[in-house]
């Protein structure tokens, strides 16, 4: 039993921010859920069960299975969007990056389309969530992707990510980053929010 890649694919369930699953190679002892208050905790509950057994064929007993469920700002630290979904398709040359995002109860979709390079597709990503989020803001604030890095840190890969604000005839240089896990681009969305999160509430509209 892979614990490892158990936790990593059920910390990417619409409204978990973490978890932690206890056992060892042949037994599930706990499973730990920080969620957010987007759905009934039994309904998280259902959805560790229902991934567990679709992924990896696990049984798992809903009495081990706890969840905290905490109001977005005490998760984030502040306010920020939450990542609903990635999607990524290739049409012959060409590729295309949806990224929908949830912020204060709404859903903003956000899609880029170029070349179907592997050098430019963390780029394309980072654009579809500055595209989602440019719904949401003042349109005065103009946002740019000045680049996207993914470099090894020691023994892990980061996501480094530089956005570019102007407002006002100002301009202002924002890094953020993320942990890669086995989603290189959900570590790019969060690295490109992460660098945006302490701007954003100040500019919604």
């Amino acid at each position: 039993m892979d614990l490892t890649a158990l936790q990593s694919k059920l910390s990417r369930l619409d409204g978990v921010e973490a978890v932690r699953v206890v056992g060892n190679d042949t037994k599930l002892a706990e499973i730990h859920v920080l969620a957010r208050k987007t759905k009934p905790a039994k309904q998280v509950v259902r959805d560790v069960q229902s991934l567990a057994a679709a992924a990896f064929g696990l049984d798992v007993d809903r009495r081990i299975v706890s969840v905290v469920q905490l109001a977005d700002g005490d998760l984030a630290g502040g306010d920020r969007p939450a990542i609903v979904d990635i999607a990524e398709t290739t049409d012959g040359s060409r590729s295309s990056v949806r990224v929908t995002l949830d912020w204060h109860d709404g859903q903003m979709v956000g899609e880029t389309t170029g070349a179907a390079a592997a050098v430019t597709r963390n780029r394309l990503v980072a654009e579809a969530v500055l595209q989602a989020l440019g719904q949401a803001l003042q349109p005065e604030a103009s946002f740019a992707v000045a680049s996207v890095d993914v470099p090894t840190l020691g023994s892990r890969r980061v996501a480094i990510a530089q956005v570019v604000l102007v407002t006002n005839q100002a301009e202002r240089l924002m890094v953020g980053s993320s942990l890669v896990d086995d989603d290189e681009s959900r570590a790019v969305v969060r690295a490109v929010l992460d660098a945006l999160n302490r701007v954003v509430p100040d500019l919604r509209r």
